[in-house]
C-alpha cells in the first residue's frame, strides 16, 4: 500500500469514529475495521478493497476507489441502510488529511443493500471515490 492509500485509510478511520451519528450505530469507538477480529460485534463496518492510480497533475495526485461493507445481524435492511446513510453523510465532501496526505475530492458514487444466501446477515455494500494529493 503506497503512502496515498495507507494515509486515505487512516485518515477515513480517524472521521468515522468521530462522527457522532456512526458512533450511535456502530459505538464508540466505533466499530471499523480492515480485518474482522475474532470476537466482532456488530454491526460493525469493513474496508476492503482499494483500487487506485495515479492522476497527471502538479502534486502527485492519486485516485482511488475504496470498498466499505456494513455487515448486520439485524433481520432485514434498516440496520444496515442506517449505517449506510450515516457513513453516507460523513463522508459526503469531507476533507480528510493524514500523514502529509489530503482530499481534494471524496464522496460514495455506489451502494448496494443485500442479504446474505442463508439470511443470517445483511449487507450494505458502498463505492468511495477520492482523490487525494501531497500536502
Amino acid at each position: 500500500m503506497s503512502a496515498h492509500e495507507l494515509a486515505l485509510q487512516k485518515a477515513l478511520i480517524a472521521h468515522l469514529t468521530a462522527d457522532a451519528a456512526v458512533q450511535v450505530l456502530l459505538g464508540a469507538p466505533a466499530r471499523i475495521w480492515d480485518a474482522v477480529p475474532k470476537d466482532a460485534v456488530f454491526p460493525h463496518l469493513l474496508i476492503g478493497r482499494c483500487e487506485s492510480r495515479p492522476l497527471g497533475a502538479d502534486g502527485g495526485g492519486v485516485e482511488q476507489a475504496l470498498t466499505l461493507t456494513v455487515v448486520s445481524r439485524f433481520r432485514g435492511t434498516e440496520e444496515a441502510k442506517a449505517v449506510m446513510s450515516a457513513v453516507r453523510v460523513a463522508l459526503n465532501d469531507a476533507a480528510l488529511e493524514a500523514d502529509g496526505v489530503r482530499t481534494i475530492s471524496l464522496r460514495v458514487t455506489f451502494a448496494d443493500v443485500f442479504p446474505s444466501a442463508d439470511g443470517a446477515r445483511t449487507f450494505a455494500v458502498l463505492r468511495v471515490r477520492a482523490v487525494t494529493e501531497g500536502v
